[in-house]
């Protein structure tokens, strides 16, 4: 499934020294096979512009020319450890940092974006970014979606600091860098507040009013969503799916924001700079993480989403972040009680967007329909343990699910394997790889012919 060398829109030697190591070590071809197409999948077919010279890059998803915030960070998230080897792969990061930090700096509530004008791409015809009040009002020509969705501010934090962790290059602090940092910390502050002030005056910074997902419940007819109250988390209007929530304050964002926050603290005290921004990070970082804690979690069990009026939907959706992901996010130990047994319940009937069939099962949302579950959310569930069994159960539940086609499918139906969503959606591709470089650090006996980990970039 890979194009060939000459079609493919970014090479990198230190990416293909990667797929020959794994290969000669992984036991089951099927796997092999499925790694050397996935985890290449995004420098193979997204890279539509790269120019070094001015530091930009525009990365598509896939199947849509448009550069998702949120896809992007994941994208990218399996080479974080390959930088110091390749510096044209750490050069193309470090401008699609810089790509997505002009658009935050314009656009903060806005997720997906169109290319930019150095590109010489024409930007994309949809409607997307219409039916959106914000500021400033959305100009269809840089954005290609206004959904509002943390996560994708916390995308750009997990790129951000992966990238400054693995070359300890400091010039990512630009100007446009910064206004993108101060902008992330408007919304935090704004998307926090009530609904009403203590007069009953009513606050919004945001408001969807069409498009996909209007009927959801959490839009009225003046798309300002469910009210809430202050609680200390960051109320979103946006899934990862791009789903609208149906409560405001969606758990596993916030703990991904936590999360991202503080390593966004550590590696500005790292580079000893710009200590006012560390410090209000981490006091971000540290009142969300308690706000999770006290207000999510009921009988030892997390909701997907709360509105601080007491309202919870105890649900999971597979795109991440997500509950069943929070190991994965850095939130959490896997051997947490309260994730154990909330892990217990969304693979199961418990949870609404569960579904099994003869051959395929897991976490899928209302994005597709009930009976598609995602390819992602088992992976995210191997993320979630250390138990052998439920790991290759799992593995192998993607493994013989790809209708041959060698690629990780959006979505699957439990009722035909020939039945899926979306041949090329480089996310998941990208997600798969860095699931298989985690057990070959962790888990190595499972996968490989001899139990000797491997780690990338070392």
């Amino acid at each position: 499934m890979r194009p060939s060398p000459a079609c493919r829109t970014f090479n990198s030697s230190a990416v293909e020294k990667v797929i020959t190591d794994m290969k000669a070590r992984l036991k089951d071809p099927d796997i092999a096979r499925l790694f050397e197409n996935t985890f290449p999948n995004t420098l193979d077919t997204t890279v539509k512009y790269f120019d070094a010279s001015k530091n930009l890059a525009f990365i598509i998803t896939g199947d849509i020319t448009a550069q998702w915030l949120r896809d992007t960070g994941n994208q990218f998230a399996h080479y974080h450890n390959l930088y110091t080897a390749d510096k044209k792969l750490a050069s193309l990061a470090k401008a699609v940092i810089n790509n997505e930090a002009r658009y935050i700096s314009q656009y903060p509530y806005c997720g997906a974006f169109q290319p930019p004008p150095e590109s010489g791409l024409p930007p994309t015809t949809n409607d997307w970014a219409i039916g959106v009040t914000v500021n400033p009002p959305v100009d269809d020509n840089i954005v290609f979606e206004c959904k509002y969705e943390i996560d994708s501010l916390g995308g750009f934090l997990k790129l951000s600091r992966s990238y400054y962790q693995n070359t300890k290059d400091a010039s990512i602090i630009n100007s446009h860098w910064l206004t993108a940092i101060s902008q992330i910390f408007r919304v935090i502050e704004e998307q926090s507040q009530s609904t009403f002030d203590k007069d009953f005056n009513f606050i919004s910074y945001y408001s969807w009013t069409g498009g996909n997902g209007a009927l959801s419940p959490a839009v009225n007819n003046y798309g300002n969503g469910e009210p809430k109250a202050f609680t200390g988390l960051v109320g979103t209007h946006h899934r990862p799916s791009d789903d609208l929530s149906t409560f405001a304050f969606l758990t596993p964002a916030n703990a991904m924001l936590s999360v991202e926050l503080a390593n966004l603290a550590d590696m500005l005290e790292a580079a000893n700079t710009m200590k006012n921004i560390s410090t209000q990070a981490r006091a971000y970082s540290k009142r969300i993480s308690d706000a999770i804690w006290n207000t999510t979690v009921e009988n030892n069990i997390f909701a997907y989403e709360t509105n601080g009026l007491g309202s919870r939907y105890v649900m999971d959706d597979a795109n991440v972040p997500s509950l069943l992901s929070m190991p994965y996010l850095g939130y959490l130990e896997k051997s947490q009680p309260a994730y154990v047994a909330t892990r217990k319940l969304l693979l199961s009937r418990g949870n609404p967007y569960y579904a099994k069939g003869r051959n395929f099962n897991g976490v899928g949302g209302p994005h597709v329909d009930p009976w598609h579950p995602w390819p992602m959310s088992q992976i995210s569930s191997i993320f979630g343990t250390d138990d052998d069994n439920e790991i290759l159960t799992a593995l192998y539940t993607i493994v013989n699910n790809t209708a041959g086609l060698g690629l990780i499918h959006e979505s699957q139906s439990i009722y035909g394997s020939s039945d899926y969503t979306r041949p090329w959606f480089a996310w998941a591709n990208s997600y798969f790889a860095e699931m298989l470089l985690d057990l070959a650090s962790r888990k190595p006996g499972l996968i490989f012919k001899t139990n000797v980990p491997y780690t990338t970039g070392r």
